[in-house]
């Protein structure tokens, strides 16, 4: 199995679990799939975390081509974000403003991706309720039958271990 990495997978572990001060193995465990071609992410996502200015941007920066290798100019990826793009505008109930932000981010281009290379997402966003106004990654792969899971999940099915 393949994962696609959400930003929030980065931001989130530097915060709060996975602080590279305290816990590196996080950081080598993610290099090292990445080096096996089991984990990546996207150049969407790395122009958003590389103008952070912080350690996760630092890292991001010097492992861009290890890790941020999948490009959203592929054109079969450019029409599934059409595809997922058409399906958030015209979405009865999300508010303007939300489908605004969602359109506007990394994270249709992961949902494309994930469809168009088969990957597993990887996200801490959880899914809203069916009758939400929000825009929530897990809800619209849902309907483009991507299949979302959180890290703590992908660590666990590639056997990871953080030991001392």
């Amino acid at each position: 199995m393949q994962y696609l990495l959400d930003a929030n997978i980065f931001i989130q572990a530097q915060n709060q679990h996975y602080g590279m001060d305290f816990c590196p193995a996080f950081w080598d465990f993610l290099k090292l799939e990445a080096e096996s071609k089991t984990v990546f992410s996207t150049d969407m996502v790395y122009d958003e975390l590389k103008l952070y200015n912080d350690e996760v941007s630092a890292w991001v920066v010097e492992n861009r081509d290890l890790l941020f290798t999948i490009s959203s100019q592929e054109e079969e990826i450019q029409a599934k974000f059409s595809e997922i793009a058409n399906f958030v505008i015209s979405h009865p109930l999300y508010k303007e403003a939300e489908k605004n932000r969602f359109l506007s981010g990394a994270d249709p281009w992961l949902i494309a991706t994930a469809n168009v290379m088969g990957f597993t997402l990887v996200t801490h966003e959880q899914r809203a309720n069916l009758n939400s106004t929000k825009v929530k990654i897990p809800n619209v792969a849902d309907e483009f039958n991507v299949t979302c899971i959180d890290p703590y999940k992908m660590i666990r099915d590639l056997g990871g271990l953080f030991i001392l």
